[in-house]
């Protein structure tokens, strides 16, 4: 059984930086992929990067390549997701999750959740 609990969410101006951590407890190398999504009041939840568990590429939605990045600290059982240039737009819940089936981008392919961390850019 996998928990996962994230951290690092804050309210920051636009242009700044933040680190999200998603702290893990159980056998993360059991899932397949990690990955955060997040949800902005009114909209759909949406995909924002993920990664495979024991190695390989990363993903990310067009709206945040090249200024977010996802990585993953097996030891540690840590997820990060390093904002920078943050906009309004990406303001928004952000959750973890872990588990996936093929291509790890629908939130239904995922079977453990945290609890959210909410990301707040003023303009």
């Amino acid at each position: 059984q996998v928990q996962l609990q994230e951290s690092g969410g804050d309210s920051v101006q636009a242009g700044g930086s933040l680190r999200l951590s998603c702290t893990a407890s159980g056998d993360i190398l059991s899932t397949y992929c990690m990955a955060w999504f997040r949800q902005a009041p009114g909209k759909e939840r949406e995909l924002v990067a993920n990664t495979y568990t024991r190695g390989g590429s990363s993903s990310y939605a067009d709206s945040v390549k090249g200024r977010f990045t996802i990585s993953l600290d097996n030891a540690k059982k840590t997820l990060y997701l390093q904002m920078t240039g943050l906009q309004p737009g990406d303001t928004a819940m952000y959750s973890c999750a872990a588990g996936g089936i093929w291509m790890c981008r629908l939130a239904s392919e995922y079977n453990f959740w945290g609890q959210g961390t909410q990301v707040t850019v003023s303009s």
